[in-house]
């Protein structure tokens, strides 16, 4: 099991790899999430995740699909989940998704670090985010990244954030996650169009 990280908050989660076995602990989780929350990660109401979709999220390759899972080492509960599939050689999609009542402890910060240093670990060199493009506030923290690379498609914008040799997640990325809570940012395409097709 992993090492458990205390929060500033006191209380301790460790962080391992997803798998098969967490499918029903990934969709109870799932409706510990308010609509709103919902709402702000799949950009859409969603009541439940279908057969499929939880099929597809647990059915992770560790190369190719990656998820990390953040357990309250109390209540052997999971409390948030990150992670990427890759859309390309050196590209990924990022995702994270953090338990109403574990937001804003850090939870998303130590997932999103992980996970990158995951990413790298199997040649991932960047990750991609969409933003709508008449989302002024997004646009206007893009600008300020500095650190990536920004590509217009109609409606949306692509924004593609160059993971550097170093532990952890660039500065960028911890601001998109920020933005991200605060609904600014669109969840990756490609993880809900896969398993419906």
């Amino acid at each position: 099991m992993a090492t458990p990280i205390e929060l500033a908050s006191g209380r301790r989660i460790h962080i391992r790899p997803l798998g098969a076995g967490d499918r029903s602990a990934l969709a109870q989780g799932f409706e510990r999430l308010g609509p709103q929350s919902r709402y702000m990660r799949f950009f859409a109401p969603v009541a439940h995740l279908s057969e499929s979709q939880l099929e597809y999220l647990t059915d992770i390759d560790h190369r190719d699909h990656e998820a990390l899972v953040a357990v309250d080492e109390e209540t052997g509960n999971g409390v948030g989940v990150a992670r990427y599939v890759r859309i390309g050689e050196a590209l990924a999609e990022p995702a994270i998704a953090v338990a109403d009542d574990w937001q804003r402890m850090g939870v998303g910060k130590l997932l999103l670090d992980q996970l990158a240093d995951r990413a790298r670990e199997e040649g991932i060199r960047t990750f991609s985010a969409h933003v709508l493009a008449d989302n002024a506030g997004a646009l206007a923290l893009i600008e300020r990244l500095g650190e990536a690379e920004v590509v217009n498609r109609g409606g949306e914008v692509e924004v593609q954030i160059e993971l550097r040799d170093r532990r952890g997640a660039v500065g960028s990325l911890h601001r998109l996650l920020r933005h991200a809570a605060e609904e600014t940012l669109r969840p990756a395409a490609s993880f809900w169009r896969r398993p419906t097709r």
